[in-house]
């Protein structure tokens, strides 16, 4: 099994688990998946109204991950003018954000960052330098003192 195709599993599972479905499979089980959560949404959203929520996103990893999970639930995203990149509207029930979307986004952005900087590391590795550490810390040079 590829790199990419544990990655795709591991995604899967943790659809699962979010779910609350016992199934761990294809396409059927991620259709499952989803559907129990879309139908936890509506009933949340019956006591729990949606209102307007703003979300701010370091990166473009991120927001496309966070975008893709808003329109999967058939949430809307959206952004007003002259606001960011990095921001994402929706209107969404605060108990689903809190219950939910976005516990999801976190377990799924962790692991996808892990990917992401596994495959940046090789590649920067194997094309450019073998050392992909980060720069050394060190501590600032002493100030001269004027007169």
């Amino acid at each position: 099994m590829t790199d990419y195709e544990k990655l795709i599993d591991k995604l899967r599972k943790l659809e699962a688990v979010f779910s609350g479905t016992n199934y761990e499979g294809e396409r059927t089980a991620a259709s499952v998946a989803i559907d129990k959560i879309r139908e936890k949404l509506k009933s949340i959203e019956a006591v729990d109204p949606p209102i307007p929520y703003k979300f701010s996103m370091n990166d473009m990893w991120s927001r496309k991950l966070f975008v893709a999970l808003l329109r999967r639930y058939g949430l809307v995203p959206y952004r007003y003018p002259k606001q960011r990149h990095t921001t994402v509207m929706v209107r969404v029930s605060p108990r689903f954000v809190d219950e939910t979307l976005w516990p999801e986004f976190l377990e799924l952005g962790k692991v996808l960052q892990e990917y992401l900087t596994e495959i940046t590391d090789k590649v920067i590795a194997q094309s450019i330098y073998a050392d992909t550490s980060e720069a050394e810390t060190r501590s600032e040079p002493a100030r001269l003192e004027s007169s």
